[in-house]
């Protein structure tokens, strides 16, 4: 008896090795589709392994004994089929192959859209783009998780995955400059379009400079344009029992600055104006001294991100120290501020997600803000 393995592209091209090596009385033991090759489990190439047979002695035999197989072969072999019905195993052959391919292009898909990275990667890339990360910003951070990926020779679990990936997004923002007010300066400019909830936000930081250190706070407005905006600040005063000036010239804000020498935070807050006109800019340098101020730039994370970097770009103009981002409880994409803090290589000092005063803000930090990202890819993924 001899028997002899055969690996080829393709099963007809088996049979025909088969053929020219053992002769037409050979059989066939078994076949399988084995995929062989490849790079870290990619690009592998599909291939036939037959396993065939001849009985030297007796060549006018088409079977090959149960029991003189199981003698010589090692693993457990399917009956013997003569190969004239290699056409029959063939079809079940690239039956079961084809529903292997669809599988793993369902798969890939649903899971892996950039398919030059492996399958436990990927996932954070597809997620990063949900997330509308921006492809800059994105490509850094998949190019460090690639590294780690090739240090441990591809063998790691998903937990170890996001681990690395927390790790990396924390690097690529913690340097960034973080947290409430400080003791340095005690004027605090609040800036940003109409509609983001600049008023609101000062009120909370107002509330929990009280509340929780103990400051004595004044506020100063020079929102003057929006009917009613003055009343809405004079209304968190009165509840919070803290003085407020009206200022409509740059005198004003210096008469007021002066008055509230004594006190420990002066919150300013200004107007919101149409963001694409550049003399509403100039404008606000004509009412306030900004040498005299931190200004933080407040963003709602429901507007699109190209507005997002226009108004950045436009308040750049007076300076801007660090970033409040608002209405966080009314989306579900919150790469934005990850695109912006990178892009303008600006820190956060408070997030807000909701209406309520003074609750509903948060100290603005790396943790808090990968926090953020990791829930809603917790949620996501088990989903």
């Amino acid at each position: 008896m001899k028997i002899k393995k055969y690996v080829a592209p393709s099963i007809g091209e088996a049979t025909k090795k088969i053929k020219e090596e053992l002769g037409s009385d050979a059989v066939i033991l078994s076949s399988k589709v084995i995929y062989v090759g490849g790079f870290l489990g990619m690009f592998k190439t599909k291939k036939m392994e037959v396993i065939a047979a001849i009985d030297e002695e007796v060549h006018a035999t088409s079977f090959v004994p149960r029991s003189t197989i199981k003698r010589e072969v090692v693993e457990p072999v399917t009956p013997p089929l003569p190969v004239s019905s290699i056409k029959e195993e063939q079809l079940l052959a690239e039956i079961t192959d084809l529903k292997e391919l669809l599988s793993e292009m369902k798969e890939t898909k649903e899971v892996n859209r950039n398919t030059s990275y492996p399958l436990p990667l990927a996932k954070w890339d597809t997620f990063m783009q949900e997330q509308e990360i921006s492809s800059s910003f994105r490509s850094i951070c998949m190019e460090k998780l690639l590294e780690k990926w090739y240090v441990h020779q591809s063998k790691a679990s998903d937990e170890m995955v996001e681990g690395w990936m927390k790790e990396i997004l924390y690097n690529e923002i913690s340097h960034l400059d973080y947290g409430k007010i400080s003791n340095e300066c005690k004027y605090i400019n609040v800036v940003g379009p109409t509609g983001v909830g600049k008023t609101t936000t000062l009120a909370k930081i107002a509330a929990e400079a009280m509340l929780k250190l103990q400051k004595r706070i004044a506020f100063i407005t020079t929102d003057t344009y929006r009917i009613g905006a003055i009343e809405q600040l004079k209304t968190y005063a009165s509840i919070l029992n803290v003085p407020i000036e009206v200022c409509y010239t740059l005198e004003d804000f210096h008469q007021a600055i002066q008055q509230f020498e004594d006190y420990d935070l002066v919150l300013i807050d200004t107007a919101g104006r149409n963001f694409t006109d550049k003399t509403y800019i100039e404008g606000l340098k004509e009412i306030i001294d900004f040498s005299q101020t931190e200004t933080l730039l407040v963003l709602s994370l429901t507007s699109k991100y190209e507005d997002m970097r226009k108004i950045t770009s436009q308040f750049q103009a007076i300076g801007i120290n660090r970033l409040v981002f608002t209405k966080m409880d009314e989306t579900l994409s919150y790469g934005a501020m990850l695109n912006i803090m990178n892009e303008y290589n600006l820190g956060v000092a408070y997030m807000t997600n909701g209406q309520n005063v003074p609750d509903d803000i948060v100290e603005g930090n790396p943790t808090a803000i990968l926090h953020v990202l990791m829930e809603r890819y917790t949620n996501e993924r088990s989903s």
